[in-house]
């Protein structure tokens, strides 16, 4: 393994981290077990299986001047790395047993990871009941995305049986001069992106005029964390969407919308005119990159019709306004935000870190991000995973987080919320399944 630069946006996420907002993102799985001793032979598994992974063994690290970067451009950045001494046992820990996962795992996601070593952890959570056991797997963003964040874990589960990947053409040698009969391109290009950065830029401000957000979704740094879980049944979702239409997604962003509504009128702090922005990451992969492993994010910024009291209209709204944000791609508008990391120097990501977290409060009001997940079983030592809960980073100046995956004919919510902030984050849980419930009622038998 060799030393290569962070991607510019995993070194934003890097350097906007701090000790009440830490930057990692999280999945609590939660297996089946088959003697009270399954945990422990669980994280001995994890212990083991960890080092023949390479990207669990690698840091990251600050740099001023990088070896393999002499430009002015990279003066600040950091480098990923293999890290001398890796021992597993500094990240897998084995906790005592436990009757409330999601309470535990509150706690953890508390703690930021230590930047001087590889920075992921997995903690595994014994069940009281001995039936069951639960493992959190902690990823920094600057080290993986949700994707990365996935292959990653895959590598210390169980072997699956998976069609070999196909072999990428191997790309031509770089020559030492630019090819100057390329140069017309490469000029249309810069003022595409200088025109694009642009264009999501004044979208950005736009988008900050006439926020109806909610004081609830708004919260000071406390540093404290709970999180909490919900899985709904696939086929509900699927009845939804084949009668109303839309797609998996649309009523799954609608579910959310419903859900604040009633949370924040059962809080007492009122729905009516409520229209947070709503954050919706879009995986923006590019594999033939200078930075293969990097985070490469855009997102669609959505007004979710919380105000709204009717479940089919807030749906159609949720429908509308993706279609829209589709019809105008993950490259451009509010949401793509992400893409402007490309065209800051390192240097400015180190200095302007801080104030980019700051930020966030002023971009969206919450983040509802997917994770995909194989639609094939998961094991870990022979024994079954039959829940998993992502759970996002929870930016500065926001109270709650919502991730969601589906997996084996459910659909799983992941909340992460501040921990003063979000007492009551167990209600908020529950009016997710009863909008469900609700959107099936309103669709008919």
């Amino acid at each position: 393994m060799t030393s290569d630069p962070l991607a510019p946006l995993d070194l934003a996420f890097w350097n906007i981290e701090s000790a009440e907002h830490p930057m990692h993102l999280g999945a609590l799985g939660v297996f089946e077990a088959g003697s009270p001793t399954a945990g422990a032979h669980a994280a001995d598994l994890l212990a083991a299986r960890a080092p023949g992974v390479p990207g669990l063994r690698m840091r990251i690290r600050d740099t001023w001047q990088p070896p393999a970067l002499r430009t002015p451009f990279s003066f600040g950045g950091a480098t990923r790395e293999p890290a001398p001494g890796f021992d597993p046992l500094d990240h897998v820990r084995l906790h005592a047993p436990t009757t409330d996962f999601h309470a535990r795992a509150g706690r953890l996601m508390e703690r930021p990871l230590e930047r001087g070593r590889p920075p992921w952890e997995a903690h595994v959570l014994p069940g009281a009941d001995g039936d069951r056991f639960a493992v959190l797997f902690k990823f920094h963003h600057a080290l993986a995305d949700g994707l990365r964040a996935l292959t990653l874990a895959a590598g210390v589960l169980d072997p699956m049986d998976l069609p070999a990947p196909r072999s990428r053409p191997e790309q031509p040698a770089r020559k030492l001069l630019p090819d100057v009969r390329r140069l017309p391109e490469r000029v249309r290009d810069a003022l595409s992106d200088a025109g694009r950065a642009l264009d999501i830029g004044a979208a950005a401000a736009l988008s900050t005029l006439d926020v109806r957000s909610s004081a609830a979704l708004t919260a000071a740094s406390s540093g404290t964390r709970r999180t909490a879980g919900v899985a709904v049944d696939l086929d509900d979702v699927h009845r939804v969407r084949k009668t109303v239409g839309g797609t998996v997604n649309d009523v799954l962003i609608a579910v959310v919308a419903g859900a604040l509504r009633s949370w924040l009128d059962e809080r007492g702090d009122g729905s009516e005119g409520v229209a947070p922005r709503a954050l919706i990451p879009v995986a923006k992969r590019r594999p033939r990159t200078a930075h293969p492993q990097g985070n490469r994010l855009s997102g669609y910024l959505t007004r979710l019709p919380v105000g709204d009291p009717d479940p089919l209209s807030r749906l159609d709204a949720v429908r509308t306004a993706m279609d829209r944000n589709k019809d105008a791609g993950p490259g451009r508008g509010a949401g793509a935000v992400a893409l402007l990391a490309d065209h800051v120097p390192a240097l400015g990501h180190r200095l302007g870190g801080p104030l980019v977290g700051q930020a966030a409060r002023l971009w969206f009001d919450i983040l509802v991000t997917s994770v995909p997940l194989p639609s094939l079983g998961l094991r870990l030592g022979g024994h079954p995973l039959t829940e998993v809960y992502p759970l996002a980073p929870l930016a500065r100046g926001h109270s709650l987080a919502v991730a969601v995956s589906t997996y084996r004919g459910q659909v799983h919510y992941g909340l992460v919320a501040d921990g003063k902030a979000v007492p009551d984050l167990d209600r908020f849980a529950l009016a997710l399944s009863r909008e469900v419930e609700t959107l099936l009622t309103a669709c008919g038998p």
